[in-house]
C-alpha cells in the first residue's frame, strides 16, 4: 500500500473542532504545525463558542496556514464537523480532509505515512488511535457491520460483544484492511467521498455523527481503509463521569438518539429485533442515576421517541431544560 521514492503531495488540509479544552487544543494545533506544508497545507480550527481564552489565543498565533471558523455559539462535535469540513472545501479546495477532536493528534511522521500510501482506490482512511501510554484507544477502534459480514455477525451473536465486530489488535499490527465505521479521531476524507455522500449532519450536535457518516459512505459502495502505519494519540483524560452514569445529564438524550439511528442504518429489516433487545438495556441504565431517575427517563425516552421518527432537529436548548436535575429522595 506504499508508493516508494514518492515525491508528489496530494493536498491535505486537516479540520480540529475544539470547545473549553484549550491546553489539550494548544497541544494538537502545535504538532498539526510541525508538519511540513508539503504534508498539510492548512489547518481549520472550529471554535465551539469556548470561554476559557481559547478564541483570544488562536487569533495570538501567526501562522499563514492556520484558518480560524469560530462558531457564534456552541453547535457540538458534529455541528463543529460540518461546519469546518464545509468551510475547507469552499476556502481551501483539498483533496483530503484530516478530521480530530481537540484531545487528538498524529504522532510525529503519521502524516507523510499517509502520503507514502496508495490511497487511489479508497474514499477515507483511518488511523490506528492509542492513548498517550500506548494502549490501544477503545473508542476510536474501527469496526465492520456485522449485519453485512457472515463472520462478525455470528461472533457479535454468541457473545462476542463490541469485539465481535471491531477491529482486532492484531489488526493493528498487519497490513491493513477495509471497515465499514470509523471515528472522526484521525480520520482522512478524500473529496470524492464528499461528493458521494456530503458532509456530516451537523444537527445530531454530539455522539455517533463520525459512525453514521462512515457507515453512510460504506453503505453508498465507499470504500474505507484502516491503516495501521498512520498513528494518532488520543489523550481523551478529561471525560468526566462515573462509569455507566451520564455527565452532564444532557447526553442521555444525544448518545442514545443518535445510536438509535446508527442501528437502524446498520440492521436494515433487522432493526425491530435489534431494538426489542437493546430497550431493556437501555432502560437498566437508570439504576445509575439515583436522585435523577425520572430526569434520565424523561430525556431517554424523548432520545427514543425521535430517534424513531428520524428527529435530528432538536434545539439544544430544549434539552438542556429538559435535563434539569429534579430534587427528588434517594
Amino acid at each position: 500500500m506504499r508508493i516508494e521514492d514518492r515525491t508528489d503531495r496530494q493536498r491535505l488540509v486537516a479540520v480540529v473542532v475544539t470547545y473549553n479544552r484549550l491546553e489539550k487544543l494548544q497541544q494538537t494545533v502545535e504538532r498539526l504545525l510541525e508538519a511540513p506544508e508539503a504534508d498539510l497545507a492548512a489547518v481549520v480550527v472550529v471554535d465551539n463558542a469556548s470561554t476559557d481564552g481559547t478564541g483570544d489565543w488562536l487569533a495570538g498565533l501567526a501562522d499563514p496556514r492556520l484558518v480560524l471558523h469560530p462558531s457564534a455559539r456552541n453547535v457540538g462535535g458534529a455541528g463543529g464537523f460540518e461546519a469546518g469540513m464545509r468551510h475547507a472545501v469552499a476556502a481551501l479546495d483539498p483533496d483530503w480532509i484530516l478530521v480530530m477532536d481537540d484531545d487528538a493528534r498524529p504522532v510525529p511522521g503519521a502524516l507523510t505515512a499517509f502520503h507514502e500510501m496508495d490511497t487511489s482506490e479508497w474514499d477515507a482512511v483511518a488511523a490506528a488511535v492509542y492513548y498517550p501510554g500506548g494502549e490501544i484507544c477503545e473508542m476510536n477502534r474501527p469496526s465492520r457491520n456485522p449485519f453485512w459480514h457472515a463472520r462478525e455477525f455470528r461472533q457479535t451473536l454468541f457473545g462476542g460483544g463490541r469485539g465481535g465486530f471491531h477491529i482486532e489488535p492484531e489488526d493493528y499490527r498487519g497490513e491493513g484492511r477495509q471497515i465499514d465505521v470509523a471515528s472522526f479521531v484521525g480520520l482522512f476524507v478524500s473529496r470524492g467521498a464528499i461528493e458521494r455522500v456530503g458532509y456530516p449532519d451537523g444537527r445530531l450536535f454530539v455522539y455517533g455523527e463520525d459512525g453514521l457518516y462512515t457507515l453512510g459512505l460504506s453503505k453508498q459502495g465507499g470504500r474505507i481503509l484502516f491503516a495501521p502505519q498512520v498513528v494518532f494519540e488520543h489523550d481523551c483524560s478529561t471525560f468526566e463521569g462515573q462509569r455507566g452514569r451520564f455527565r452532564p445529564l444532557w447526553k442521555v438524550y444525544y448518545y442514545h438518539r443518535n445510536l438509535l439511528l446508527l442501528y437502524r442504518m446498520a440492521a436494515g429489516w433487522m432493526f425491530w429485533p435489534v431494538l426489542l433487545a437493546i430497550l431493556p438495556k437501555w432502560l437498566s441504565k437508570v439504576r445509575h442515576h439515583s436522585g435523577e431517575r425520572g430526569v434520565f427517563l424523561r430525556l431517554l425516552t424523548r432520545a427514543i421517541g425521535d430517534g424513531l421518527r428520524g428527529r435530528t432537529g432538536v434545539d439544544h436548548g430544549s434539552i438542556l431544560t429538559m435535563a434539569e436535575t429534579e430534587k427528588t429522595p434517594r
